[in-house]
């Protein structure tokens, strides 16, 4: 299933749905709605229908129009676009991560996107070859999500040390990172652990664990899941994760020690365990 849908089902018939509600929730037809909007009535009827997938241009105009949304179309489109294939059960982890007083992240390999900087995030997204409308457009969204989501819910993030080593963009890029790290951890609502490079059962996918749901993906698909079981099990195994990573200090003095590597165009050669980042 891809992100076009058929008869309203499907992932383009969430998006459609939501625009639905949003429109009836304010009174309007489609031909106001096309009025604000700026799109063609007939064009938005097929997207609201599920026949069409959204675009950049149209997500970014209902955010315009329904502000009281706080970006979620272009945040949709964001997360529908790095995950192709989506389970049928799927809803929009926005709804989720809006509604949750805490959230607990892991996600191998790089800095997870709620504690990119712009710089970083910019670098991922020219690797996947995406320019242009739709590379602004999913900075921006990313951009939105960490004010909403960081400035409310209670955070655990847990950070994959080989992230730290992992050169995105150039050392420059990195060492703005790292120093970007230690200033979100040092916010009272975020707890950050970097997990050794050993070897768990988590390194096999990543996770973002709300309050009664979890978003987890790898390469072909993604979805979000909220049989109680599996929720459960995810917490059970973020804890897990947690009981094999630094201590908080540790944490931030390895992310120190390793923002002063990358400065000047160096990139770190070696591992930095934690004791030697504390000297």
């Amino acid at each position: 299933m891809g992100i076009s849908g058929s008869n309203g089902k499907g992932v383009a018939g969430h998006f459609g749905r939501q625009m639905r509600r949003d429109r009836l929730a304010h009174g309007w037809s489609m031909t106001e709605l096309a009025n604000r909007s700026k799109i063609n009535p007939a064009h938005l009827g097929r997207i609201e229908s599920g026949l069409r997938p959204p675009t950049v241009r149209v997500a970014d105009a209902l955010d315009k129009v329904f502000t009281e949304r706080r970006g979620w179309y272009l945040q949709w489109l964001d997360d529908i676009r790095t995950a192709p294939e989506v389970p049928a059960t799927f809803r929009s982890w926005g709804d989720y991560e809006d509604q949750s007083a805490t959230l607990r992240l892991w996600t191998p390999l790089i800095v997870n996107g709620l504690f990119q900087t712009e710089d970083y995030t910019r670098a991922l997204i020219a690797i996947f070859g995406v320019t242009g409308e739709a590379a602004a457009a999913r900075l921006g969204a990313r951009v939105e999500r960490q004010r909403r989501v960081l400035g409310r819910c209670r955070v655990s993030y847990v950070l994959d040390q080989s992230a730290l080593y992992r050169l995105v963009g150039s050392p420059e890029i990195m060492t703005a990172q790292l120093r970007h790290l230690i200033d979100v951890a040092a916010r009272p609502n975020v707890v950050l652990q970097v997990m050794p490079e050993v070897a768990h059962v988590a390194v096999e996918a990543g996770y973002a664990l709300a309050d009664d749901a979890v978003w987890s993906e790898h390469i072909v698909s993604g979805g979000v899941y909220t049989d109680p079981e599996i929720v459960a099990s995810v917490a059970t195994r973020h804890d897990n994760l947690r009981g094999e990573c630094l201590k908080v200090s540790e944490s931030l003095a390895l992310i120190e020690r390793l923002a002063e590597q990358w400065t000047g165009g160096n990139q770190p050669t070696h591992q930095v365990t934690a004791a030697s980042a504390s000297r």
